[in-house]
């Protein structure tokens, strides 16, 4: 874009938000378009698209497109190539936007202003949005907004967009000078003599140094002074890694602890409606099919959505905090130990709630070497969807005492499995490292975020989509999961023997899973598990599994004939632990299985799509089976040596 199109005042005007990473770009975009917006992916790419519309104070209706973080308009990454190309509407698929809402951090403005520049440089129709102007202020930074809107020649407003304020100055702004050409001044770079890249680069950097100094002034405030203590506590490299320990000990701690409640109302719930449906309709084919299939097994894997919201509270929180980022300085060094570096952190804590959004982070790290082990360790990862086979078989086998006095030793047992996927991805990045991607370590530089006191809006924004995602999930593929497995399950029919019958109805049931299609499926798997202590119900789970992971609570449910009746979770569990199959040898060998495993067909699908090959997701799936079948025939025959 070189120079200002006044758009058709009938068709509707696109405005683009760019920022660097950490600018604060999202939260405005967020704050100006509240409900009004939706998320996809660009075209050809798995770069999450964001459009909201806005309401000018002339009453036209604007477009706002939130895009992908970057530094500048010299692409190092996927993500930063994908803005460039859009801002300079060179993508056949996205038209240039009309006019570009630049945003910077009033708190660093020594980075996000080279971007600022680039963008007058090509005469783009420009709004320079000075953001977490609050915490400037605390920290004691002063913007001189006029003076700096006088040397850049363009618009400027300070807002703090968490706390909503300057927004309706600045949608003002942007109504009476959204049709109006650029006025940008000229800058140095843009000189008739020709420069090399290297003289452009020095020429932006002096020309920021003069504008700070003419514009910004800090000031020592106690917020500063804070800042700078806490760091020398929480970036120590002896208490640091202590602190980040505790803090994910605590996390995982308070999983089992503070869910218990909303737990146990949401079975209640299931229950609730189970036996409502059991007394609308007569016995039969119908009624066991709602209850037993639909009921049952969706209510199975909803009980678990209190843990799974508590986990991203705790991520939401320490993001919003600015530790997020301090964790990411701390494990730098432990990721240089792999060959990577820090910013390979974000995919695989992304991972942490699901592998799919963690392999797309990866467009993020520079180095294609570094992204494609990012990428074939982030399933490793412990994601959301693992929680409810481990928060199950927790609950049933490992009892809910104390060790040293004061550690649940549930919490710890499910740290152990966070930490174990940790150090299992570290040796297998290691590995890759030295064989199959060789070469020197890359550079990792990074900018800490102030401390931010989290912002209670944000938190419930991101539970309320992850609780929308987790039940959308719930209701179509575990619902339809739920239906097929019932449908295994039910079909054939088959007459149970005399001698099976007398034995009651339990020993009927069981005769028909046994004999019907999924049991069959289960029987067929049934030798090439069972060295690991699984049988062909187990069998039956890990095939369901591939669907998602927590499909195996509700395929065991369907298993075990347990009706979504009061406590059904813990009844589960109750009939877990009096099987005889299900000895504490198997069910430790389980856990390692689930913690390795890639039963994900979508996690497959994403890296297909990311290394445009199926080559290396079938690599994944291979390596990863083979790791887990290992790893958990070991931890079965150590647990059985020692005797448990």
């Amino acid at each position: 874009m070189t120079s200002a199109v006044k758009p058709d005042r009938n068709s509707t005007i696109s405005v683009a938000v760019v920022g660097s990473p950490n600018s604060g770009k999202t939260t405005l975009f967020n704050s100006l378009t509240g409900s009004r917006q939706k998320t996809g992916n660009y075209a050809g790419v798995t770069v999450e698209k964001k459009e909201g519309l806005l309401t000018l104070t002339d009453g036209r209706t604007v477009q706002l497109i939130d895009l992908p973080g970057t530094y500048s308009l010299e692409p190092r990454t996927p993500d930063e190539e994908l803005t460039t190309q859009i801002l300079a509407g060179v993508r056949t698929d996205e038209k240039a936007p009309d006019f570009v809402v630049a945003v910077s951090d009033s708190t660093n403005l020594e980075v996000n202003l080279y971007l600022v520049l680039q963008l007058i440089e090509r005469k783009t129709p420009l709004l320079l949005v000075l953001t977490m102007s609050d915490l400037a202020q605390k920290q004691g930074v002063q913007v001189n907004v006029e003076k700096l809107e006088q040397i850049l020649g363009v618009p400027v407003v300070a807002v703090s967009a968490r706390k909503k304020q300057g927004l309706a100055p600045l949608i003002k702004i942007l109504s009476q000078k959204i049709d109006t050409p650029s006025t940008a001044t000229d800058v140095p770079a843009s000189t008739a003599t020709p420069r090399s890249v290297s003289e452009d680069i020095l020429a932006r950097y002096v020309r920021i140094e003069s504008i700070l100094k003419s514009c910004v002034q800090h000031t020592e405030t106690l917020h500063s002074q804070f800042t700078r203590k806490l760091d020398r506590i929480l970036l120590n490299r002896f208490a640091g890694p202590i602190i980040l320990l505790a803090v994910l000990a605590f996390m995982f701690q308070s999983i089992f602890s503070f869910a218990e409640f909303p737990m146990d109302l949401i079975e209640s719930g299931v229950a609730f409606t189970g036996d409502f449906v059991r007394t609308l309709l007569p016995e039969g084919m119908l009624q066991s099919l709602l209850v037993d299939g639909v009921i049952a097994g969706v209510g199975s894997v909803v009980v678990f959505l209190p843990q799974i919201l508590i986990l991203f509270a705790f991520i939401l929180v320490l993001e919003d905090s600015g530790y997020m980022a301090r964790a990411t300085f701390i494990l730098d060094r432990l990721m240089a130990a792999i060959g990577l570096n820090g910013r390979a952190f974000i995919p695989l804590l992304s991972s942490f709630a699901c592998a799919i959004p963690g392999i797309m982070a990866t467009r993020t790290i520079e180095s294609r070497r570094d992204r494609f082990i990012t990428i074939l360790i982030s399933p490793l990862m412990t994601c959301s969807a693992r929680l409810p086979v481990y928060a199950l078989l927790i609950a049933a086998f490992i009892p809910s005492t104390t060790v040293w006095g004061f550690v649940g030793l549930q919490g710890l047992v499910l740290l152990g499995l966070y930490l174990g996927a940790i150090l299992f991805a570290v040796i297998v990045a290691a590995v890759l490292r030295k064989t199959l991607y060789r070469g020197e370590n890359s550079k990792f530089v990074m900018e800490l975020p102030t401390y931010k006191r989290p912002s209670l809006r944000n938190l419930c924004v991101g539970l309320l989509d992850r609780a929308k995602v987790f039940l959308k999930r719930a209701g179509t593929v575990i619902l339809v999961t739920s239906i097929v497995l019932w449908v295994l399950a039910t079909f054939p029919k088959v007459e149970a023997p005399q001698e099976v019958a007398m034995q009651g109805e339990a020993a009927i049931a069981s005769y028909q899973l046994q004999n019907s299609y999924a049991g069959l499926a289960g029987h067929a798997i049934e030798p090439l598990i069972a060295p690991l202590g699984f049988d062909w119900r187990i069998g039956i789970g890990l095939i369901s599994s591939f669907a998602a992971r927590e499909v195996i609570v509700s395929t065991l449910s369907t298993v075990f004939a347990v009706q979504g009746g009061d406590s059904a979770e813990t009844e589960l569990g109750t009939r877990l632990a009096a099987d005889p199959v299900f000895t504490l040898p198997t069910v430790l060998a389980l856990l390692v299985f689930f913690m390795l495993a890639c039963q994900c067909i979508s996690t497959l699908a994403v890296v297909k799509r990311e290394t445009n090959s199926w080559t290396w997701p079938m690599a994944m799936l291979a390596y990863m089976t083979t790791l887990a079948y290992t790893a958990a025939f070991l931890t079965r025959e150590a647990a059985m040596a020692i005797g448990l």
